[in-house]
């Protein structure tokens, strides 16, 4: 949420700020004025409670200064208290009732929105800011939920009969390749300085309500109800990891931080209905790898750190071999809680179309104003109190990257692994169609088919030569190299050189098995 004392003049606020905000975003304006008039009574009230106390203390004293005397206090004294302390109770209340209207119209005002950000509210208005590859396709090539057919990579079918709408079964290479691409994911952000954080599933009803606009809990959150306090299901690491530091102070020498929260997410879609609803694409349960950083507030750091996470995006994706362009969102497509939004949206040439995979926003103070996480000591000079900025961007959700990978590495036969994949999938470089494509009435024969056990073996001929080359190989280096970690010798590359030798003349003088 916003700072209140944006709304105020007298300390040096500027509400037409929030208002062009709000302009920005084809938002309600009104909301400003609202909450000036609420901050108004509120402060009224506050001073009224203020003058209520001092005339029951002036009371009191008059009170004590009877006892001190051993007198009795006159009737109409302590009558005169007992009004002053009803007024007291009452003005509490309403000044109580007063913070709660104010902060909830606070609320509903969303973030400011900086000048660089395209003003639109069309998003076809998306600024492109960067692209990677070429955005072409082939007329033989099909979609990703074809080939997830195709390729057996998912049940669909049977994963509706047990879970409703949008239910699924990863199946075989589905699973290993979703795998390959969480493994390859942390792997990437640990190896650029983030911390690994695997993030509850579920958090309470009070903390998500800091973090999650109101709208999510009809459209995104499903509910848990049990013992104790109703709970969620997260939709995103990001609300978890907002609240990891609530309530706490980070100093300057402690920033920045990098966590890279790795999840499964659930999500009730219920304002995409109608949307992708076939294949693995938009499902209500997904694994994700989410970046998301807390920075200093001070100067450029936050829109800096920005840069860098969606340039980690970007390269990510680049390292894959996927062709991409990122936009930078219009003002009109913003949630509340970002200032800043980009966008990476892949190509998928199967479907012929470029979608989103990657979300980076910068939040600044929204959040964190929130959830009390503050940034250095306790208030400045001028008595205010500073929040850290947090960011938050994806690096993957996997199911809706795996079709995307797969549209962009298919082939006629099946799909080719991408090479930084391969290690995580146990080797494997190709997955073959395992079930034939169904002709459309009134189109061509499709041209996917089911390769050939003896195209299979073809494909694979290499590669098994490789491993049994290197399974010949292996045994022996691994015995030098763990004789060179035990000794520790001066000159390893020589000690090395030697151990090999040794073990080659005695292959050598060993008689052949015939």
């Amino acid at each position: 949420m916003l700072d209140v004392a944006l709304f105020r003049t007298d300390q040096g606020g500027d509400p037409e700020l929030v208002r062009e905000s709000q302009r920005r975003r084809y938002a309600d304006v009104s909301l400003v004025d609202q909450v000036i008039e609420h901050d108004s009574e509120w402060r009224k009230t506050r001073g009224a409670l203020d003058d209520a106390k001092k005339a029951k203390n002036k009371t009191q004293t008059a009170i004590t200064e009877f006892h001190k005397k051993k007198e009795a206090p006159p009737a109409d004294l302590l009558e005169k208290k007992k009004q002053q302390e009803d007024e007291i109770v009452a003005l509490e209340a309403k000044e109580k009732e007063l913070i709660a209207i104010r902060d909830a119209t606070i609320g509903k005002i969303g973030n400011l929105v900086p000048n660089d950000v395209p003003v639109s509210n069309n998003e076809d208005d998306n600024l492109t800011v960067a692209t990677n590859g070429e955005f072409v396709r082939e007329d033989w090539m099909v979609s990703h939920y074809h080939l997830v057919q195709l390729a057996g990579l998912a049940n669909t079918v049977r994963g509706a009969e047990v879970a409703g709408s949008r239910g699924y079964f990863l199946v075989g290479h589905g699973v290993r390749l979703n795998q390959a691409l969480i493994s390859y994911a942390m792997d990437f952000l640990t190896k650029r300085g983030f911390t690994m954080l695997h993030t509850p599933f579920v958090m309470n009803k009070s903390i998500m309500g800091q973090v999650a606009q109101l709208a999510d809990f009809d459209e995104q959150l499903y509910k848990v109800t049990g013992s104790g306090e109703d709970q969620y299901l997260i939709a995103t690491s990001e609300q978890p990891l907002c609240a990891y530091h609530r309530g706490e102070r980070l100093a300057t020498a402690q920033l920045p931080l990098r966590y890279a929260g790795f999840s499964t997410c659930f999500r009730k879609e219920a304002g995409s209905h109608g949307r992708d609803q076939l294949g693995i694409f938009r499902v209500h349960q997904f694994e994700k790898v989410e970046q998301f950083t807390i920075t200093s507030p001070e100067g450029k750091d936050s829109w800096e750190m920005q840069e860098q996470m969606i340039n980690n995006s970007k390269d990510f994706y680049a390292s894959l071999g996927i062709p991409f362009r990122v936009v930078n969102i219009v003002s009109g497509e913003l949630n509340d809680a970002a200032a800043k939004k980009y966008d990476l949206e892949a190509w998928f040439p199967g479907s012929n179309a470029h979608r989103e995979l990657v979300s980076c926003s910068n939040c600044t103070d929204f959040q964190s104003r929130r959830l009390e996480v503050r940034f250095g000591q306790s208030k400045t000079d001028d008595g205010k109190k500073r929040y850290v900025h947090m960011l938050n961007s994806t690096l993957i959700a996997t199911e809706r990257a795996m079709c995307c990978v797969i549209e962009n590495y298919q082939t006629q036969t099946g799909i080719n692994v991408p090479e930084v994949l391969r290690p995580y999938m146990g080797g494997v470089s190709f997955i073959p169609f395992v079930n034939p494509m169904a002709k459309e009435k009134g189109k061509p024969a499709p041209t996917q088919r089911v390769p050939t056990a003896e195209e299979l073996a073809g494909m694979s001929k290499g590669t098994d030569e490789l491993q049994g080359y290197m399974d010949t190989l292996m045994p022996t280096l691994n015995e030098a190299l763990n004789t060179l970690a035990s000794s520790r010798p001066e000159k390893p590359l020589e000690a090395l050189s030697k151990i090999l030798s040794e073990a080659a003349a005695a292959a050598a003088d060993e008689p052949d098995a015939d």
